[in-house]
């Protein structure tokens, strides 16, 4: 049987626009993921290392206007958004070289004998190595920042692992591309191709998980499609680490003194994060749990104006279009939810933005009002009205894992006054990160960066944004009582490579 297309798709029109690959075969999964593992000498040295993820930055930057051409015409997110986060991901990998080339990252610590200790300690030197072969699953709604090139192949290259990238079906062509420009960087040091493997298709993804020489993987994208692979890695005869970003509600609490203070600059910044990108972002708050009566009143017009005066949008393929208006319908249609603004079809390839609401009562038991506890990706949100402070604390308590929560405080409750605390001790549980005063949409790339979340936000407690998504590729390796001729050199005496390190109990730098 003859091997699958793989179509670039234009998802302003519908229509196919050239075929760029094949699905991939389990034979050439295995090819993929065996020139990897082949090629993960070749990251040894972490000048090298360095000098790649550099390189690879320049090169993308180099190549900028096709990359940006090709990905506007597969994803429709526009030359604006798309040069951004082309930026972003190149800052993204300059910021792993540097953190390669410090070294902290390989926690090294030694411990010289010492009889007296209880129990007596040995010689012990520990450090951190790659695991191996990353398998990394793209995203959809960026893709350059969570695709071929982003978070996830970044920080495991920086880690010293090969990567085999199965790449999403919304930009195969970009996907291509951008792979040939970082192999270009590759050799540029002489590293082999293989260090950066490419395959496409829902079977190649399937069969890349369960590959034997896969030692980890990073997934990006809906909470079925993620356990299912989840599940996979853990049904294998060696389970392997499997960090997936599944879903997240991003719940927003707003006090009610925040509304009194400040109800049209809320509405109106909701209605901005909501719609950014089309409501395709991650962390995009999908349930606001805002309080009845007249400041409440005065945020719910806000909204309305803000978000009436959105234009529609080109969701990123039209599955998701018709999913989203399957969700906003059957939401829509549930008793006591109104719809302010409706949320639904623009033109015959758009979607238009909208919100709901419902009393918060009717989210504090479990029924057919769970639905609204769901992400539904798109630009719609869900705006909670509660009568008192225990009702909100009761619908946050039935709400599952998150990358974010928000509270809006007034100026008051933001110096220390009324209840931000609490508030901020019932959400911190929810969420890996805690917005105050903000909005959740926007992931800055930083060293105090966490994007992950209990589950089903993400399936580890890692992060997949900033410096220390390294970890994920790592594991630790103490050497006892070796001779000092055959230690690696990140554990000698004499620190030959000059990196961070415990020494006898003193942090050394």
């Amino acid at each position: 049987m003859a091997a699958a297309p793989v179509w670039s798709v234009d998802p302003r029109t519908g229509k196919q626009r050239e075929q760029v690959a094949v699905e991939a075969t389990a034979q050439e999964v295995d090819a993929a993921v065996r020139a990897a593992h082949a090629a993960r000498g070749s990251l040894a040295d972490r000048a090298v290392r360095a000098a790649f993820l550099r390189g690879a930055a320049d090169q993308l930057e180099a190549a900028k206007n096709q990359l940006v051409e090709v990905a506007d015409a597969e994803t429709a997110l526009g030359p604006v958004r798309l040069n951004g986060e082309l930026a972003r991901t190149c800052y993204q990998l300059r910021a792993f070289a540097d953190i390669v080339d410090e070294g902290a990252f390989l926690d090294v610590v030694i411990n010289h004998p010492d009889d007296t200790a209880t129990p007596p300690i040995p010689d012990l030197r520990r450090y951190k190595v790659p695991l191996g072969v990353v398998a990394v699953y793209s995203a959809s709604n960026f893709p350059f920042a969570f695709s071929v090139p982003g978070g996830d192949t970044a920080s495991a290259l920086a880690a010293g692992c090969p990567v085999v990238v199965k790449a999403h079906p919304d930009h195969p062509g970009l996907s291509e591309l951008v792979a040939s420009v970082l192999r270009r960087a590759a050799a540029e040091q002489g590293i082999p191709a293989g260090v950066l493997g490419l395959v496409h298709g829902f079977e190649a993804g399937v069969e890349l998980v369960k590959h034997p020489l896969v030692s980890a993987a990073g997934f990006t994208g809906s909470v079925r499609g993620g356990r299912a692979l989840f599940d996979a890695a853990a049904a294998r005869p060696v389970p392997i680490p499997f960090h997936g970003e599944l879903g997240s509600l991003n719940p927003v609490v707003v006090t009610e003194a925040a509304a009194a203070e400040r109800a049209e600059a809320i509405g109106t910044g909701l209605a901005g994060s909501m719609t950014l990108g089309v409501g395709q972002f991650c962390v995009k708050p999908g349930l606001v749990l805002v309080p009845s009566g007249a400041a409440g009143d005065g945020l719910v017009k806000s909204l309305t104006d803000a978000v009436s005066d959105t234009d529609s949008g080109v969701l990123l393929d039209h599955r998701m279009r018709d999913n989203f208006l399957a969700g906003v319908t059957e939401r829509a249609g549930l008793p006591e939810v109104e719809s302010p603004v409706t949320p639904g079809a623009g033109s015959e390839h758009t979607v238009s933005p909208g919100f709901l609401t419902v009393p918060a009562e009717k989210l504090v038991a479990e029924g057919a009002y769970d639905l609204l506890l769901e992400e539904c990706f798109g630009p719609v949100t869900v705006v909670a009205r509660y009568d008192d402070d225990a009702q909100a604390n009761a619908v946050l308590s039935r709400l599952p894992g998150n990358l974010t929560a928000t509270v809006q405080l007034s100026s008051g409750e933001a110096a220390g006054e009324g209840r931000g605390a609490e508030i901020l001790a019932e959400l911190t549980p929810l969420a890996g990160r805690v917005v105050v005063n903000a909005w959740p949409t926007g992931v800055a790339v930083a060293a105090a960066q966490h994007h992950g979340g209990p589950y089903p936000a993400t399936t580890s407690t890692s992060t997949s944004v900033g410096g220390t998504a390294i970890e994920r590729w790592l594991r630790p390796v103490a050497y006892q009582n070796t001779p000092e001729a055959l230690l690696p050199l990140e554990v000698r005496d004499g620190n030959p490579l000059g990196l961070p390190r415990r020494y006898d109990g003193r942090l050394e730098r």
